[in-house]
């Protein structure tokens, strides 16, 4: 049975199909879930007169604000979850969404999945193939529907 889960999420419907079952996880077992937003790592940004407009610091602030609003609004579908947490790293996705499982001593990592052909998954590869094989806690992959639910 689970006790901490973490869902890493990517602003896309597709990923936050998979929050219906993973409240219904926690709500069943008395859960924690660790909602986590992975962006990739901001630089210094530059203006078309060549000037700094941010910092990576400033730019990484602004990042991290904007995915902590963008969890904290998904809170609200996780009603009856003693205990949800949002966190933003930066970085690559499956590093990052490992260190996360890692540090949170997760029981079980929930993600969806495209679905695509065994054969694609080989050719290109994805964050959750490479996190179901290399993963030390149980991973959950959801396939949404026709339409992304």
């Amino acid at each position: 049975m689970a006790k901490r889960i973490l869902v890493p999420l990517d602003r896309s419907r597709t990923a936050e199909g998979i929050l219906p079952l993973v409240v219904t996880v926690a709500r069943g077992s008395g859960a924690a879930m660790r909602l986590l937003l992975v962006e990739p790592a901001p630089e210094t940004r530059v203006g078309k007169d060549g000037r700094v407009v941010a910092y990576v610091d400033q730019e990484q602030a602004r990042l991290e604000a904007e995915g902590l609003d963008y969890l904290r609004a998904l809170t609200r579908q996780c009603g009856g979850v003693n205990d949800v947490e949002c966190v933003v790293r930066f970085g690559d996705p499956v590093a990052e969404i490992l260190r996360e499982a890692e540090e949170l001593e997760a029981d079980l990592i929930a993600v969806t999945t495209e679905g695509r052909s065994a054969l694609g998954r080989t050719v290109l590869g994805s964050v959750a193939e490479q996190i179901v094989k290399q993963a030390d806690a149980s991973v959950m992959l959801v396939r949404p529907g026709r339409h992304g639910h």
